[in-house]
């Protein structure tokens, strides 16, 4: 992290002093390893670039790194259910993106993704994205994953980017982003961000909230982190026909208690149906719709049938054999992988008191969601 960082991060503990910054190691204007202190010496490490604002179940062992430092440390393994999940969430996303940190960074894959990023938020081409960007001053990104979209937004945004993630994720972010000035990553609980309320006048959680013990606190942690005026966008798993929700279920209690090298393996099978069925290249046409099963009437290609509606085999020719794994990977490895219905999402936003908001359709398995505070 960088000094300037330190005035936008809010204290230790809450307190109503500012941290102060000890730096062991720097490279640059980047301090790579130190301490954030608090008035009361209360310190928070800062390792490989990145400040964690963990603490209890969630904090990694920091026995080392206190006594390379000579620092008092005593681990904490207080902390609640809720800890508890969110600990194996983290061991899957960490895991991902130590894999994959040049996810979103190749050339084949970011006409897809920043497509898809124009459908959710309800704009029509790169060009629109990019103006969208340019008009926001201080953004936070929870979950930025490999840093993709945190990199994209800062190139494009006059003001400040946060990125905010959990898991070991900060550090492939930090190590994709570092060399961007207004870029700043932290490894937090993103239900206690490590910034002011109304600190932000935009926000982004990708495919995020529904990996937390409660996707509906976790909108409104995020949502008070909002400037009045601001805007938020989050996207959400959608509810399922039936079918699919039973092989969901069936198959994510089969692989979640998996490790993940062994999640990988068991997923390929998944993978290679969808590239066979996507090498179909066929399309067929449903006169009636069968609400049953939550189909509509229409034309269908075979691959996108069969993966909206009966099983998770995500396939796409802009990604490898691998990346395409680790989509359904994504899918059926984490903890934590909550699934909505658009009806409840509203009432989220109306006990909040939004009435400004889009739910842009950009595909049948998810509920894109920009509001305005």
């Amino acid at each position: 992290m960088r000094e300037s960082a330190l005035a936008h991060l809010s204290p230790l503990g809450k307190s109503d002093s500012p941290l102060t910054l000890e730096a062991f190691e720097t490279d640059g204007d980047h301090v790579v390893e130190g301490v954030l202190r608090d008035k009361d010496g209360n310190w928070l490490a800062i390792k490989d670039g990145v400040p964690s604002f963990l603490t209890g179940l969630l904090q990694p062992d920091l026995s080392e790194f206190a006594a390379k430092h000579n620092l008092a440390y005593e681990r904490s393994q207080a902390g609640s259910e809720r800890d508890a999940d969110q600990v194996l969430t983290n061991e899957t996303f960490s895991d991902k993106w130590s894999r994959f940190k040049t996810y979103g960074l190749e050339a084949s894959h970011q006409e897809f993704l920043f497509d898809w990023y124009c459908k959710k938020l309800g704009l029509q081409n790169e060009g629109e994205l990019k103006a969208f960007y340019a008009g926001k001053s201080r953004i936070l990104e929870c979950g930025p994953g490999s840093g993709f979209n945190s990199r994209f937004m800062a190139e494009n945004c006059p003001g400040e980017v946060f990125a905010l993630d959990i898991s070991d994720a900060a550090f492939t972010t930090f190590g994709n982003t570092k060399h961007l000035a207004n870029c700043t990553v932290v490894q937090a609980d993103l239900m206690e961000a490590p910034f002011a309320d109304e600190s932000f006048d935009f926000i982004i959680a990708d495919g995020v909230l529904h990996h937390t013990p409660n996707t509906r606190a976790a909108v409104e942690a995020l949502y008070r982190k909002l400037e009045p005026g601001g805007q938020f966008f989050f996207y959400v798993y959608k509810k399922m026909g039936a079918a699919r929700a039973f092989c969901d279920e069936h198959i994510r209690n089969a692989f979640m208690h998996l490790s993940p090298e062994e999640c990988y393996a068991a997923c390929e099978s998944l993978t290679e149906l969808g590239r066979a069925l996507s090498n179909l290249n066929v399309e067929i046409k449903l006169d009636k719709a069968i609400p049953v099963l939550g189909i509509p009437e229409g034309t269908h290609d075979v691959q996108r049938l069969i993966y909206y509606n009966f099983v998770k085999c995500f396939w796409n020719d802009a990604f490898d054999f691998e990346t395409n794994n680790m989509v359904n990977f994504d899918w059926y490895h984490p903890h934590n992988a909550w699934q909505h219905t658009e009806e409840e999402v509203v009432g989220w936003l109306k006990d909040l008191g939004v009435s400004s908001y889009d739910i842009n359709d950009a595909n049948p398995n998810g509920i894109s969601v920009l509001l305005t505070k």
